[in-house]
């Protein structure tokens, strides 16, 4: 049974960084990072290909997120640039070990993390 264990949340002054951790216990396939404000729909940041490092982001984050893995360390990130109070969310990492669906957006993602709380404040 893979596992996620999220780390790196906090607060953060607006137009500061953050970066956020998530421990993969086990084979994926494609991880994802999202986030989700209280009383809306949960967002999609993006993604990246477990083996092969592609990625693809939402064209709201393009350019001030970045997705990486540390696969020496089975270890996914997630780096947050130039935060405002709209990027105050709980941001969690998912994944699958399906082929199925790819790698992209869109894709079915079945085990996720406990989330991290990331509050930027002015």
């Amino acid at each position: 049974q893979v596992q996620l264990v999220e780390s790196g949340g906090g607060s953060v002054k607006a137009g500061g960084s953050r970066r956020l951790s998530c421990v993969v216990s086990g084979f994926t396939h494609c991880e994802a990072w999202f986030r989700q404000v209280p009383g809306r729909d949960r967002e999609e940041i993006g993604g990246i290909h477990a083996v092969l490092g592609t990625t693809f982001y939402t064209d709201s984050v393009k350019g001030r997120f970045t997705i990486s893995r540390d696969n020496a360390k089975n270890t996914l990130y997630l780096q947050l640039n130039n935060l405002n109070l709209d990027d105050t969310a709980v941001y969690y990492c998912a994944a699958t070990q399906s082929t199925v669906w790819g790698c992209g957006p869109g894709t079915a993602f079945p085990i996720w993390g406990q989330g991290t709380q990331v509050s930027v404040f002015s």
